[in-house]
Formats: structure tokens, C-alpha cells, sequence
């Protein structure tokens, strides 16, 4: 009989970060993966679609901005497959080093699919369709989550497709994509490909982006429509139907009957858990709308079994499943938990990025909180101005009454990376007075962060004084 401190099901940023932490803390550990290490992120999602979002960027420039710059670069095409094959060749190494990472780690990584029988008890099922049962004193569920799929009619056809496909085929997209979304995904691709100058289009069902700080949603929608990229907002679609060699999309938008023609439409409203063969027959977990239900220990209502990341719902993110799959394996160590889970960065790695942290203004006047919002035009950074950035900002939120910096939100270059620093602010419940502290050099992107924090108490040197 196989047993193991620790059976994870999964292996994706969730799982496999888990496994590795898990071992490090003396846990015996094996991890069950039906697909390639990595998970979604790395081999469907974030990986693969920033490597094509950084292609599509410099093709972009090329065409743009070099004129502008004094460059030249006569006869710039792009060549899709060579394109997705650097994208595969990214994929390809980066999930060699997370494999040898297991392995190197001590952990038993298991190829086939895990199902868990009961507390303790997980079914393997190997691609030869041998099966082994497997005992474990704790299990972890990693199972992320797959596209979701709107249903309409001609939903079917094909041409109509989810970003995994798009992800896979080079050649899905010839001149026209309309993407069915208006979240990362959606925004994501949409700036891929209008990047590569096809022509896109997007269907929204209320507004762009409406997750997001307000401010971010109207000012990102300002920069697709300068960049050609149309967006329907109040959409209800109708139907597709084939058209010629490409398809032809009917809908409402604001009331009023449209249709638009594409070779690719593009699914994007968002992705559900993924439990395809997570159970047994005769066991299963209390869940709602699909979503494993877990305490703020992430525990199911089985003691022993645990549930993290995108098959447990809210932000599906891979640096937030890590973050849990790390607390899950600390505790059962017997550790405390190394990572603050209240404050979770959310990004989105178009041109000009965004980034957000905490609450927003929206978020503190909801609660009836007063705050002061300090805000900075990115149009007067020069690191921007040298660069040819787009419009941009930085929003902060102060608690009026302790001046402790509750939430940023970011829509600049390097917003992505630039919002560890006010993560770390967050977590620590620094104030708007030692932010203020900090020296940040000249020129760089982040040194408007100082503007924006003095901006929250009208002290801002590189803005025009607020008119009372």
C-alpha cells in the first residue's frame, strides 16, 4: 500500500508550489497531474499569452513608434508560426525547470488522473487505464479550472473558439477576431491581435472591464479605441452563423440590432472549476455553482481534504493559489503561515499595463469609509514621455482618519511590477507619510509613486495646483 504524508491533485501554480513547500518542511509528498506540469498558467494562460502579448508589442512599435523615434524598419511583417513557436519554446522551458524542480525536491510526481475516494483515499488512474489506490493523511485539491463555454446559438461552429484553442492553432485568426468578454482574457487577446493589426472587435455585456476601479475602464477603453479596436458595451448576442469562409455574429448593443463579420470568435467570459474526474463514485464534496466550498483554512467539510485556486472560485489567479497552497502545506507542517493573503495583486499585461491592489475608492465608499485619493497623471513622467507612453495613472486610497494606505490602483509601463511595492505597503499598513519617505530615482516609472502619494494631501511637486 502507497502512503504519503501529502496527496496533491494537481499540479499547476497551486500544486506544485504546494508539493515543493510541503517537501522542503519534511512532508512526504506525491503530486497527481493528468496534463503537463505547470497548469493552466503556464501551459494554456499566463505564460503563453504574455510571451504573445511581447511579440505582438514589438510588432506594434515597429510600425508605430519607430518613425517617431528615428528608426527605420522597411518591410516589418509578422510571421504567426514562428511567433507561437517561440511561445512553445517559452512554455517548453519553463515547465522543464518546474518538473526538475520536483525532482530534485523529493516529490513522487504521478502522470494520470487523481480521484479522490474518500478522506484519505485517492483512486490513480494511469493513461494506461491501470489504477492504484493511494493513502495519504491529507489531501490537497489543485485542480484549476478549464474555459467556460456561453451557450448560443452557432456557439458550436466552428471558427468560434476559447483561448485555449486560440493559444494552440497559429492559424485561428487571419483578419478579423470579435472577442465574446470584457475581462483579462478578453482585453488580453483583443490587444494581441490588434497589435498585429487585425481588425478587432469586442461584445461586452454591461461595460469594459466592470470589475475594475472605474477610472481604469473608461481610461483603458479610450486607449482600444485609439487603437482601432471596437467595443459594443450592453450586448446581448443573438446568434452565428457560417458566413462564406468566416462567420457572421448578430446582437444587441445598447438596444440596437448589429452584426459583425469575423474568421475567429473568441469566448472570454471567464473559466470555471475544473472537477472532470476529481471524485469517485459514491463520494463527492458540498459545493456551490461548481466552486469546492472550504473554511478560512481552506478545508473542505471533509477533515483532511483541502481545496485551493481557481477550483475553490474567487480571483483566479496563479500567484494566489500559490499563496494558499503555501499556507495549507505550512500549517500541516505545523507552521504558521509565511504569506499575508489580504492583500492579492491583480494584473493585466496590455499596453499600458494595470495592476491593483486592496480596496478601491468604490470598495471605501461602499463601506462608508473616508479617504484621501492621491493621483498622478503618468503623462507628466519622463521615463513615460521617453518611452511613448499611452495615458496613464496612479490612484492610491488613504484611510482619511490613520492615513494608512488601503488600496492602489495603476494603469501605467511596469504598473506589473511596480505594484509589489504598494502590495508590501498594504501588508504592512503603511502610511501615507513613510511612503513619502522613500527616495525613488530619476528617471524611472515608479518615482511617480511619490507623486501620487504626495498628491493625497495636495503636495504633489510635478502637478498643476487642485483648483478649490
Amino acid at each position: 500500500m502507497e502512503s504519503y504524508d501529502l496527496i496533491i491533485i494537481g499540479a499547476g501554480p497551486g500544486g506544485y508550489v504546494g508539493a515543493i513547500r510541503a517537501a522542503q518542511l519534511g512532508l512526504n509528498v506525491c503530486v497527481i497531474e493528468r496534463r503537463d506540469v505547470g497548469g493552466t498558467c503556464l501551459n494554456r494562460g499566463c505564460i503563453p499569452t504574455k510571451s504573445l502579448l511581447y511579440t505582438s508589442e514589438l510588432f506594434a512599435k515597429a510600425g508605430h513608434d519607430f518613425d517617431l523615434l528615428g528608426l527605420k524598419a522597411e518591410g516589418v511583417s509578422c510571421d504567426y508560426e514562428k511567433m507561437y513557436a517561440r511561445k512553445d519554446q517559452v512554455v517548453a522551458r519553463l515547465r522543464g525547470g518546474v518538473e526538475q524542480l520536483l525532482k530534485s525536491g523529493g516529490v513522487t510526481r504521478l502522470t494520470g488522473t487523481g480521484s479522490v475516494a474518500g478522506p484519505g483515499v485517492v483512486q490513480f488512474t494511469a493513461p494506461t487505464g491501470e489504477q492504484t489506490t493511494l493513502h495519504a493523511k491529507n489531501i490537497l485539491i489543485a485542480s484549476g479550472s478549464k474555459p467556460s463555454r456561453t451557450e448560443f446559438k452557432g456557439c458550436d461552429l466552428p471558427g468560434v473558439i476559447t483561448s485555449d484553442e486560440l493559444l494552440a492553432d497559429s492559424g485561428s485568426v487571419k483578419k478579423k477576431l470579435l472577442v465574446f468578454g470584457a475581462g483579462v482574457i478578453a482585453v488580453e487577446f483583443a490587444t494581441v491581435f490588434a497589435n498585429l493589426g487585425c481588425e478587432v472587435a469586442m461584445v461586452v455585456r454591461s461595460r469594459l472591464m466592470r470589475v475594475w476601479d472605474e477610472d481604469i475602464s473608461k481610461n483603458f477603453g479610450a486607449v482600444l479605441k485609439k487603437r482601432g479596436v471596437k467595443v459594443y458595451g450592453q450586448s446581448v448576442i443573438k446568434e452565428v452563423v457560417q458566413n462564406g469562409d468566416g462567420l457572421l455574429c448578430r446582437f444587441t448593443s445598447d438596444g440596437k440590432d448589429c452584426e459583425r463579420e469575423a474568421d475567429c470568435i473568441l469566448v472570454a467570459n471567464g473559466r470555471e472549476p475544473d472537477t472532470d474526474g476529481l471524485f469517485c463514485d459514491g463520494f463527492t464534496l458540498p459545493m456551490n455553482r461548481g466552486r469546492i466550498q472550504v473554511n478560512d483554512r481552506f478545508e473542505t467539510a471533509v477533515p483532511g481534504i483541502y481545496a485551493i485556486g481557481d477550483v475553490i472560485g474567487g480571483m483566479q489567479l496563479a500567484h494566489l493559489a500559490s499563496a494558499q497552497a503555501i499556507t495549507v502545506c505550512e500549517r500541516l507542517a505545523g507552521q504558521s503561515p509565511s504569506v499575508c493573503l489580504d492583500f492579492v495583486p491583480n494584473c493585466i499585461y496590455t499596453s499600458p499595463e494595470i495592476a491593483t491592489v486592496g480596496m478601491t475608492e468604490a470598495d471605501a465608499a461602499a463601506q462608508g469609509r473616508a479617504v484621501l485619493i492621491g493621483k498622478y497623471m503618468m503623462m507628466g513622467n519622463g521615463k513615460t514621455i521617453i518611452e511613448n507612453g499611452e495615458r496613464g495613472f496612479i490612484k492610491l486610497v488613504f484611510d482619511k482618519e490613520t492615513d494608512v494606505l488601503l488600496g492602489a490602483q495603476l494603469m501605467c509601463e511596469r504598473a506589473t511590477d511596480m505594484i509589489s511595492e504598494l502590495a508590501t505597503a498594504c501588508v504592512n499598513n503603511l502610511t501615507s507619510e513613510q511612503l513619502a519617505r522613500v527616495i525613488r530615482p530619476h528617471p524611472t516609472f515608479c518615482e511617480a509613486v511619490t507623486e501620487a502619494v504626495e498628491a493625497a494631501h495636495g503636495k504633489s511637486i510635478h502637478s498643476p495646483p487642485v483648483k478649490k
